[in-house]
């Protein structure tokens, strides 16, 4: 049968079928279900073994509070739940780990202008709860290339930017953080077309990269991200020193008094 087939009857696209029989990210209950039912598993013992080792899985799921709204999201929480190292470019926004309340809250506000105020409150709170594993006992490593856009694109307020700029530079001397602007006389780059996260996952997880377009995320797998971590090498190589982008960050926090 082929994974075509198997997201016909899921109503799933191939992308998340794929990343299912991968190992990429666990299956939730409904899909289980249909897939035992599709694979024609019917033997009492095995199936319920397997529906409880499936949602073994998801059951310290913190995201299992929020809206539905937000069920298409979960995935992206869960890989980057799982991941011990994150590597990530951004050149619109922040990433959400990075962001304050403030921030987040304008930055949601503004992508989801026709949401009612429900779904920005909701998003707000999805997006901090997030920020949770950077207060872990052993929290993943974080690499963060900002381009300097960022910096100088006022979200919200001058005062909500400022507030911020002084978070990015407070997370910078945590240990398992890493910053670095990639400024503009490093001239064109080699990601012209937006930001991604790279995860390297725990084993045995194979390493996911996240694209967002506007027709929805796109999860590229272990056997197809080699190119975009060279890109993000050659991103982290041209930014920057961690030291310098402090410096620089904080230069921008004087001259905004």
């Amino acid at each position: 049968m082929s994974i075509e087939e198997v997201a016909d009857y899921l109503q799933r696209n191939m992308g998340t079928v794929s990343r299912f029989e991968n190992g990429i990210y666990p299956v939730r209950r409904p899909d289980m279900l249909a897939m035992l039912d599709l694979y024609g598993v019917n033997e009492p013992r095995h199936r319920d073994n397997l529906i409880k080792l499936s949602e073994s899985v998801w059951q310290t799921g913190w995201w299992d509070g929020f809206p539905d709204e937000f069920e298409e999201f979960v995935d992206f929480v869960w890989l980057e739940g799982q991941a011990v190292e994150h590597m990530l470019f951004d050149n619109t926004v922040l990433p959400g780990l990075l962001q304050t309340r403030a921030y987040a809250e304008a930055a949601i506000r503004t992508a989801e202008y026709n949401s009612p105020e429900s779904f920005v409150r909701q998003g707000v709170e999805l997006r901090l709860a997030r920020q949770r594993l950077l207060e872990a006992e052993s929290p993943p490593v974080i690499r963060s290339v900002l381009d300097e856009a960022l910096l100088h694109r006022c979200v919200g307020s001058p005062g909500v930017m400022k507030e911020q700029l002084r978070h990015l530079v407070d997370l910078a001397g945590r240990p398992a953080v890493h910053l670095r602007v990639l400024p503009f006389s490093a001239g064109a780059h080699e990601s012209p077309t937006g930001a991604f996260n790279l995860f390297r996952m725990v084993d045995p997880y194979p390493e996911v990269a996240y694209v967002e377009t506007p027709k929805g995320a796109l999860y590229i797998e272990a056997s197809d991200t080699g190119a975009i971590r060279q890109i993000y090498d050659r991103l982290w190589n041209a930014s920057l020193t961690e030291e310098a982008s402090v410096e620089f960050i904080s230069r921008l926090i004087e001259e905004s008094k």
